[in-house]
C-alpha cells in the first residue's frame, strides 16, 4: 500500500506537498500522535511515505485521505478510494517481479566489466514533440543537424516524467520515443524501470512489462494469449488469473520497433478485448495499441526515427525524441566515467579539437568507444598524436577490443598485444557479415545469417569475444539466440574494412555484381563505385560507410598506427599481400569527388563529401573559402557552385549560430543559392528575399522548417514567385509539430 500512496502523492507539487507534510505535525490528526519536524525536512515523497509507515503504520490511508481532504485534493482521495488494497497473490507478484526487474536493471557493461547503472548514469536530453513521420536520413547526417545548441522553444522532459502530462494536456496512454541506434533508448528504458522497482518513481504504476520486439519476433509463430505471454516472460506472475480491470495499474514498454520483424497490421479486423483468448503475437499487440485490449494500460515503445510510421498517428499520444547528449552532458559523462580527473580533462580537449568527432558525441554510444580508445592510449604513456578521424578511432578500437579477447581468452599480455592469423580471419568473417546485412539494412540477426558468412553459431561466444563489446549476443525468449554490433557505425566500419579487404587481397568489387576480373581492380575503381552508390542512395545509408572506407585505404593510417609500435599495423599489411603504392589511386579520388562536389545539387550529398575529402586528408576547398572569410575578400569573387558548397560545409559545421543569413550578399549563379540554402538551419534569421526561388529550394526550405531543433525564427521570402507548389511545401514545413516561426515575410 506504501508504494499506491507515493504514486498519490508524486501528484502534489510544490506548495502542496509542503501543507501535505505540516499536517503530518498537526497534533489533532485522527488522534495520531506528529510526526517531528525535524525527521520530514528534506524528505521526497517516498521518504515521507516510509516515515508515515513506521508511525501510523495500518492507518496510513485514513491519515492520507483526511489530510488529502484538507488540501482539498478530491481528485486523489477518489483515486485512492477506489483502488483497495491489492489481492496477496497480486502484492506478491508485485513484489517478486520488482525484485527481477530490480537484479536485471541495475547493472550495466562498460569496458567489459559490470558497473551500477545510478553510479554512471547521465540524464539524456529529451524532447518534446515531432510527429513520429518517418525519416529516411543516415542517423549520423541526423545527428550532425541535432547538433547544434539547443533552442530555448524546445520542451525538454525528464526521463522519470515521460508520462506525465504537459501543460495544457490529458495524461497520454501511448508514447512513442525516437532516437537514433545507439542515443541512448534502452539506457533510458533502463533507468526508468530500475527506478521504479527501487520504489523511487512512478510508484502509481502497479506493473512494469518490458517485452523488447527483438524477443517478440522468435514467437511470430506462435499464439498466446496476453496472460499466457506474461506468464512465459514473467514467471512471477503465473499465479495471476487475470490483470484486467481498473483496479491494477500496468505498463507495457516495447522496445526497439525499428527491430520488429512480427506483422503489425492497423487495418485488420482481427479484434482482441480478452486477455485470455489466444491469438498471434502481433494481433495482440495492434490490439493492445489500438486501445482494444487493457484500454487503461500505458504504453511505451521506442524505435529509430525510420520505424516510427510503422504505428499510426492516432493511436499515438505523445511522441518524444531522445537527442542524446547535449554539450554539457557530453562533459559530465567523460567526468563520470574517467576516474582521473587530468586525464577526463585532456580527453575532453581532445574530443573539442576535433568538431566531427566532438558532433559524434552526441551519441553516448560513440563517447563509450571514445573513452575506452583514449584512455587505453593515454594510460601507455605515450606521446604523439591521438585518432583525429573517425577511421583512427574506429581502427585502435578494433585492435583494443581483440586485445581483450586474447587476454581473455588465452592469457595473452596486453602490453604485447599481437593479432593472429585466426584474428583476421575472424574479424573478416564479421566485416563479411556486417557488409551483407547492412546491404539488406539489418541491424540484428538470427543463426541462418551468421552461417551465410560462415560463422559457427555454437561457437558465438568466441567470436563474440573476440570484439567483446563491439558484436553482442542475447537471449530471447526460449533462450535463443539474436546477435547485433553495438552501434550502427561499428557495423559500417566492419563492413568497409571488408570491402576493403576483398578489393586489395581477393582482386573483387563487392560493390558490383561482376565478382572476379582477370585485371587487377584499382583501388580508385573501388573509391568510385563506393561514391556513386553512396549519392545514389535515398537515405544516405552508405554515407558512414564510405568515409569508413576511404579512411582505411590511406597509407597515413598505417603510418600513424606505425608511430604508435602498434601490431595491427600487421594485420593490414596481412591484407596487402601485394602491396602497391596507392597516393595515385587517393589523388584519383579526391579529383573524382570534387569533379561529383561540382555536379551535384543536394547540400546533403554534398556535405558527406565534404566529410569524405577530410578523411583522405584532402581539406583544399574548405580552406579556400575559410581563408576567403578570414581575409574578408570571399565577397569580392564570383562563386562557383562548388564553392558554394564548400562554404555551407564550414557554416553548417560551425559551432555557432548566425544571427542573420542574407542569401543576396553572396555573390554566385542560382545554382550556387541553392547549394547555400541549407545553411537557414543554423541561423536565426534567413533573408531569402529577391533570389528566384524554384519549387526544388522551397523543398530544401520546408525541410528545413521541418529539423526539430531549428534556430530559424525569421524568414523573409518576398519577393520569389513560389507558386502554388511551393507554397504547400512550405506550409507543410510551417506546420511541423512543435516548431514556432515568429515573423513570415
Amino acid at each position: 500500500m506504501a508504494e499506491q500512496i507515493v504514486g498519490i502523492l508524486d501528484e502534489l507539487k510544490g506548495e502542496e506537498f509542503e501543507r501535505f507534510t505540516f499536517y503530518l505535525n498537526d497534533e489533532v490528526l485522527q488522534g495520531c500522535g506528529p510526526i517531528p519536524q525535524g525527521q520530514l525536512e528534506g524528505k521526497n515523497v517516498t521518504g515521507v511515505v516510509q516515515l508515515m509507515k513506521s508511525f501510523y503504520d495500518n492507518n496510513m490511508v485514513k491519515i492520507t485521505l483526511e489530510i488529502l481532504k484538507k488540501i482539498d485534493r478530491n481528485d486523489l482521495i477518489q483515486r485512492l478510494e477506489s483502488n483497495p488494497k491489492m489481492d496477496e497473490s497480486v502484492k506478491r507478484a508485485q513484489d517478486d517481479l520488482k525484485t527481477h526487474l530490480r537484479r536485471k536493471c541495475q547493472c550495466m557493461f562498460e569496458h567489459g566489466h559490470r558497473i551500477l547503472l545510478n553510479k554512471i548514469y547521465t540524464e539524456l536530453y529529451i524532447t518534446e514533440g515531432g510527429s513520429g513521420e518517418v525519416n529516411n536520413e543516415h542517423e549520423v547526417r541526423q545527428i550532425e543537424t541535432a547538433s547544434k545548441k539547443q533552442t530555448t522553444q524546445e520542451t525538454a522532459i525528464l526521463c522519470n516524467d515521460i508520462f506525465k502530462p504537459l501543460p495544457g494536456q490529458e495524461k497520454p496512454r501511448t508514447v512513442l520515443t525516437k532516437g537514433i541506434a545507439g542515443i541512448g533508448k534502452t539506457v533510458s528504458v533502463q533507468k526508468f524501470i530500475l527506478d521504479w522497482a527501487e520504489g523511487k518513481a512512478n510508484q502509481d504504476i502497479d506493473f512494469i512489462f518490458t517485452l523488447p520486439f527483438r524477443d517478440l519476433n522468435l514467437e511470430k509463430e506462435r499464439a498466446f494469449s496476453l496472460m499466457q505471454l506474461l506468464q512465459h516472460c514473467f514467471p512471477q506472475m503465473k499465479e495471476i488469473k487475470s490483470v484486467e480491470g481498473d483496479e491494477v495499474k500496468m505498463m507495457f514498454i516495447f522496445d526497439g520497433l525499428d527491430e520488429c520483424r512480427l506483422p503489425l497490421d492497423f487495418q485488420s479486423k482481427a479484434i482482441c478485448r480478452d486477455v485470455t483468448e489466444s491469438s498471434s503475437v502481433g494481433v495482440l499487440l495492434t490490439n493492445l495499441i489500438k486501445g482494444n485490449l487493457l484500454p487503461s494500460a500505458l504504453l511505451w515503445i521506442t524505435s529509430r526515427p525510420a520505424a516510427a510510421s510503422h504505428i499510426p498517428p492516432e493511436y499515438v499520444h505523445q511522441v518524444t525524441e531522445v537527442r542524446g547528449f547535449n554539450d554539457p552532458q557530453k562533459e559530465e559523462y567523460f567526468r563520470k566515467i574517467i576516474k582521473d580527473e587530468n586525464q577526463a580533462s585532456r580527453i575532453i580537449s581532445h574530443i573539442k579539437s576535433s568538431r566531427s568527432l566532438y558532433i559524434m558525441c552526441h551519441i553516448p554510444v560513440f563517447c563509450w568507444i571514445s573513452v575506452r580508445v583514449l584512455e587505453t592510449i593515454l594510460s601507455k604513456a605515450e606521446n604523439g598524436d591521438l585518432p583525429k578521424t573517425l577511421t583512427e578511432m574506429y581502427t585502435h578500437f578494433l585492435l583494443i577490443q581483440t586485445n581483450v579477447k586474447n587476454k581473455k581468452y588465452h592469457g595473452t599480455d596486453e602490453t604485447k598485444p599481437e593479432i593472429s592469423e585466426s584474428d583476421t580471419e575472424i574479424i573478416l568473417k564479421l566485416g563479411q557479415l556486417a557488409f551483407l546485412q547492412l546491404e539488406k539494412g539489418n541491424l540484428i540477426f538470427y543463426k541462418k545469417d551468421l552461417t551465410e558468412s560462415g560463422i559457427v553459431a555454437s561457437e558465438a561466444s568466441v567470436y563474440s569475444g573476440v570484439c567483446t563489446e563491439i558484436f553482442k549476443k542475447e537471449c530471447g525468449l526460449y533462450q535463443e539466440k539474436v546477435y547485433c554490433f553495438v552501434h550502427l557505425s561499428i557495423q559500417e566500419y566492419l563492413a568497409a574494412l571488408f570491402v576493403f579487404q576483398t578489393c586489395v587481397n581477393e582482386n573483387r568489387n563487392a560493390l558490383q555484381a561482376k565478382k572476379y576480373r582477370s585485371d587487377r581492380v584499382q583501388l580508385s575503381e573501388l573509391h568510385r563505385s563506393a561514391v556513386d552508390q553512396a549519392l545514389e542512395s535515398k537515405n544516405g545509408h552508405l554515407d558512414l560507410f564510405l568515409r569508413f572506407l576511404l579512411g582505411l585505404s590511406l597509407d597515413s593510417v598505417e603510418t600513424f598506427l606505425r608511430r604508435k609500435r602498434n601490431p595491427i599495423v600487421t594485420f593490414f599489411q596481412r591484407l596487402r599481400t601485394q602491396p602497391e603504392s596507392r597516393s595515385e589511386s587517393i589523388e584519383k579520388t579526391v579529383r573524382y569527388i570534387k569533379e561529383r562536389i561540382r555536379e551535384e545539387s543536394s547540400a546533403e550529398r554534398t556535405i558527406n563529401l565534404f566529410h569524405c575529402l577530410n578523411e583522405l586528408n584532402d581539406n583544399s576547398l574548405v580552406q579556400e573559402i575559410q581563408n576567403s572569410l578570414r581575409s574578408g575578400k570571399l565577397f569580392d569573387k564570383k562563386l562557383e557552385p562548388d564553392q558554394c558548397s564548400a562554404l555551407a560545409f564550414v557554416l553548417l559545421m560551425s559551432e555557432e549560430i548566425l544571427d542573420e543569413f542574407d542569401l543576396k550578399t553572396y555573390n554566385t549563379s542560382a545554382a550556387g543559392h541553392q547549394r547555400l540554402l541549407p545553411v537557414i538551419r543554423n541561423c536565426r534569421k534567413a533573408i531569402l528575399n529577391s533570389c528566384d526561388l524554384t519549387e526544388k529550394c522551397c523543398n530544401i526550405v520546408a525541410s528545413a522548417l521541418q529539423s526539430s531543433n531549428s534556430p530559424l525564427r525569421d524568414l523573409d521570402l518576398s519577393y520569389n514567385n513560389l507558386g502554388d507548389s511551393g507554397v504547400k511545401l512550405l506550409c507543410a514545413g510551417l506546420m511541423s509539430p512543435g516548431y514556432e516561426l515568429h515573423r513570415l515575410g
